[in-house]
């Protein structure tokens, strides 16, 4: 069994938690069944796929879990681009934040590469 608090990319995707709650703060009372629901669900998805995926004993499985949570980084890349054609964050805001999410994503994927050389 891995250790997930010691990788990271779990770091840096709770980090990267931290940073999209402070965003959605700013998205209209409208918006709390539509993407701000939308964006806490897929953003704490990221870190909690990868825990789940490091008590996984095989390196297949654990990549699979790695995977999943690509998959929200680029749900949660979406959604902070539908924020900001929309108007609810600042350019300045979304380009900060698709910038961490682009070295996650590198991040994750690299991890997935070398999962498959083990």
């Amino acid at each position: 069994m891995r250790n997930f608090r010691k990788l990271n990319i779990w770091n840096d995707s709770i980090h990267l938690v931290t940073f999209v709650y402070e965003l959605i703060k700013k998205l209209p009372d409208s918006e709390k069944l539509g993407l701000y629901s939308q964006l806490s669900r897929a953003v704490v998805s990221i870190p909690s796929n990868i825990a789940e995926g490091c008590a996984k004993d095989s390196q297949k499985d654990f990549a699979r879990f790695l995977k999943i949570s690509l998959g929200s980084s680029f749900e949660v890349e979406t959604q902070i681009i539908i924020c900001e054609r929309l108007s609810y964050i600042s350019v300045q805001d979304s380009e900060i934040i698709i910038g961490k999410i682009h070295r996650l994503q590198k991040s994750i994927n690299a991890l997935i590469n070398y999962t498959k050389t083990q």
